[in-house]
C-alpha cells in the first residue's frame, strides 16, 4: 500500500511538471572571421510593451577579469539592457550572469513556477536579446509573445552579425 503512495505521489509530481508553462530560448553566437575575436557579452531579458524589464535571465561577460572587477567595466556596452536594469543591479547575480559563450547555439530553458517567470502577469511581451562584442559591433533581437502561451509556439528572428539565430519556444 505504501508503494502505490509513493507511485501515486511521484506521478502527480510528474504531472504538475508537465502541466507547468515554459519558456525556451535558443541564441545562437556566430563564429565570425575576424583578426581580433573576443567572444560577445550578451542579456537576456522579458520586457512588458512599455519597455520596462519583467524579468532578467541571462547576462553572459567576463567573469574572470580578477576582483578588481574589469570585466563589468564593459557591461554599460549592453547599452539598452544597461538603461533598463544592469546599472541597479549588483553583479554577479545568481541564476542571471555568467561567464562568456563560444561560438555555437545555446539553450536556456525556464520553469513558469521558478523564480524568473514565476511573476509575469498574462500579458504582451518581448524577449529581447543584446548582444556587443569588444573591437566589434553591438546588435539587439526582440520578439514579442503572449504570456502564458495558450498553446505550443515557437518564433525565430535572425541577426545580422552578432548574433545569429535566436528563437524562443513556448510550452503551456
Amino acid at each position: 500500500m505504501r508503494s502505490l503512495l509513493v507511485l501515486l505521489a511521484l506521478a502527480s509530481l510528474m504531472t504538475a511538471r508537465l502541466s507547468a508553462a515554459e519558456l525556451t530560448v535558443n541564441v545562437e553566437i556566430p563564429r565570425l572571421d575576424v583578426s581580433e575575436y573576443h567572444r560577445p557579452y550578451v542579456a537576456i531579458w522579458i520586457q512588458t510593451p512599455e519597455r520596462k524589464v519583467a524579468a532578467n535571465l541571462a547576462v553572459w561577460y567576463q567573469q574572470s577579469a580578477g576582483a578588481d572587477g574589469k570585466g563589468e567595466k564593459w557591461l554599460p556596452d549592453l547599452r539598452q539592457w544597461w538603461r533598463r536594469s544592469g546599472r541597479g543591479l549588483e553583479m554577479p547575480v545568481d541564476g542571471i550572469s555568467g561567464a562568456t559563450r563560444p561560438a555555437g547555439k545555446h539553450e536556456l530553458s525556464f520553469d513558469g513556477k521558478g523564480k524568473h517567470l514565476s511573476k509575469l502577469k498574462p500579458g504582451k511581451y518581448t524577449l529581447v536579446v543584446e548582444a556587443s562584442r569588444e573591437v566589434g559591433g553591438r546588435e539587439l533581437v526582440e520578439i514579442p509573445f503572449q504570456w502564458p502561451a495558450k498553446s505550443q509556439a515557437t518564433e525565430t528572428r535572425r541577426g545580422e552579425e552578432e548574433l545569429g539565430s535566436v528563437s524562443l519556444k513556448l510550452t503551456p
